[in-house]
């Protein structure tokens, strides 16, 4: 439904990364998954998880007797380190510390492509053939064997960026070094930081507890999240969260955030 009410199409998505099997983290979906059947998808879409949910996915489908007109595949994630990989990105997963198995992961953009300058091409004559390689930062050999520079062709493509995601989770060190100088960091802020007690018993964090994260892993932004529902002023989870790493934001619904 959020998908929809922000205009999010369904077609785009071919993987999901589900952090932990608590309901609040997957129950919706099997309706996700289901939509994208009675929207008419056809090609692969891979879930990454900890492992039971295939199993938790398949029984639900069984016992409704519904088929899917795509085929899913389920990746279980069971080590740290690089899950998916392409010329785009690489994802990473990391453990975190929760009441049960709980996932973290990292979304870091490849060197983006060098942009290509159009008048300086047409001048040199360079073939459109060769544009790819341009834009991987190669020189250009002509026929005459001139070795034209990249540099005169092209200039830096948009600077790459890095995403981690870190819920749910308590206080815990050992994920520094995972996210360390990230653009923009996603943490847990269940609690405000005078609940330190009860977010240490129930393995969640607080906003002074996320901050310092961020703090120590260099991050250049902080997006803070899953706040407890006990809640309805959240402005008050930026200004304490603020006191100690201060490019610190809420993460609000149907917002878009720039690291």
């Amino acid at each position: 439904m959020q998908m929809t009410k922000f205009k999010i199409k369904h077609s785009k998505i071919n993987h999901i990364f589900i952090s932990h099997l608590h309901g609040d983290h997957y129950f919706g979906l099997i309706g996700l998954l289901t939509t994208m059947g009675l929207n008419n998808r056809k090609s692969e879409l891979t879930i990454h998880s900890p492992k039971n949910l295939k199993e938790i996915i398949e029984l639900q489908f069984s016992v409704a007797n519904a088929h899917l007109p795509y085929p899913i595949n389920f990746q279980v994630l069971e080590n740290e380190g690089t899950i998916f990989e392409d010329k785009k990105i690489a994802i990473q997963c990391f453990r975190v510390n929760h009441r049960i198995e709980t996932w973290g992961f990292i979304f870091s953009e490849k060197k983006n492509a060098r942009r290509i300058d159009p008048q300086k091409v047409a001048l040199h004559d360079i073939p459109s053939s060769f544009y790819e390689s341009l834009q991987e930062g190669h020189d250009y050999i002509s026929s005459s064997n001139e070795i034209i520079k990249n540099e005169l062709l092209t200039s830096p493509g948009p600077e790459s960026k890095s995403y981690a995601y870190c819920a749910d989770t308590g206080y815990f060190e050992p994920i520094i070094e995972k996210i360390e100088e990230v653009d923009l960091l996603y943490h847990e802020s269940t609690y405000l930081h005078a609940l330190e007690d009860k977010a240490l018993d129930r393995f969640h964090s607080t906003t002074k507890q996320a901050a310092t994260i961020a703090l120590k892993a260099k991050a250049k932004k902080l997006l803070l999240g899953h706040f407890s529902s006990k809640y309805d002023d959240l402005h008050l989870f930026q200004c304490e969260a603020c006191e100690v790493f201060e490019n610190t934001e809420c993460a609000l619904e149907g917002t878009c955030y720039l690291a």
